[in-house]
């Protein structure tokens, strides 16, 4: 049995922790060397990539409300960094950007994974933002420098053509979505929404003739000591935008996640 931290035994002691982990987050930040993206400017021309998500999952197997919450939690957040701009040798940094959301609204109670529980929380529901830029990211000349995956999947995708194991959990005070800019072109941050999408792109002040295509391979579940985990590799693929030419194939990273929810009776599951 694992031993409960003391802000689990002592509750009210949480937001004095939450209060000193930021505190503490922001001064690294001021002495780590990077300089963070601040600056927000009209879109620029042209685009280097574009996608969309579903904003709304009904196979959440809570109330609907907090789906809901979400939207509204998503568009907040969103304004605290869209048309932000990322010029060269700049880091774009989540959680330093949606520290200011109180200038756009109020967070409302949504959908957050805590002490391995799905519970609703204030401001729940961030990570799906957070989940589309690094996404965007991924298509992009921008280089992440951090990102942490969700350690458990709770509920099934929303959407069934979407990529797995490109999510990105985000916690100010503990873990952030970064991606730098290591070339001379300037990069911005597109979001918007309908009554359904959320769509992310990424604009530049220079037209590439490359584009990225993200893909998963070697998908499959596992059951290892009892339990069963989603295994996939991430791989980006590189071409020329006017042949369709491949230039570059690279494996990014893989993804091993626990899953909580029941899986279709036909699901191959390999036994390790």
């Amino acid at each position: 049995m694992s031993r409960k931290r003391l802000t689990q035994i002592f509750t009210f002691l949480l937001p004095l922790r939450i209060w000193q982990r930021n505190l503490f987050y922001r001064i690294g930040m001021k002495f780590d060397s990077n300089k963070y993206s601040r600056i927000f400017g009209e879109k620029l021309e042209y685009e280097v990539c574009k996608i969309k998500t579903l904003m709304i999952n009904e196979n959440s197997g809570h109330d609907i409300i907090f789906q809901k919450n979400k939207v509204d939690n998503l568009k907040i957040a969103s304004k605290t960094m869209n048309n932000i701009l990322i010029y060269p040798k700049e880091v774009f940094s989540f959680c330093y950007l949606s520290k200011n959301s109180k200038k756009y609204g109020e967070y409302k109670d949504g959908l957050v994974l805590v002490d391995g529980k799905i519970v609703a929380k204030k401001g729940g529901g961030l990570c799906h933002l957070s989940n589309l830029l690094h996404y965007i990211f991924l298509m992009s000349p921008l280089t992440v420098i951090e990102r942490h995956g969700h350690q458990v999947k709770s509920f099934p995708n929303p959407d069934k053509t979407s990529l797995e194991g490109i999510d990105a959990t985000i916690h100010s005070g503990w873990l952030d979505l970064k991606a730098k800019n290591e070339t001379n072109d300037i990069y911005q941050i597109d979001i918007s929404f309908d009554n359904k999408y959320m769509y992310g792109r990424i604009l530049s002040n220079k037209k590439s003739n490359i584009e990225y295509e993200i893909i998963n391979e070697d998908f499959k579940y596992i059951r290892q000591n009892g339990k069963i985990y989603e295994c996939t590799s991430v791989i980006r693929i590189e071409r020329d935008k006017m042949t369709k030419q491949e230039i570059k194939r690279e494996k990014l990273y893989e993804e091993k996640v626990l899953i909580e929810y029941e899986l279709p009776k036909d699901t191959l599951i390999e036994e390790m």
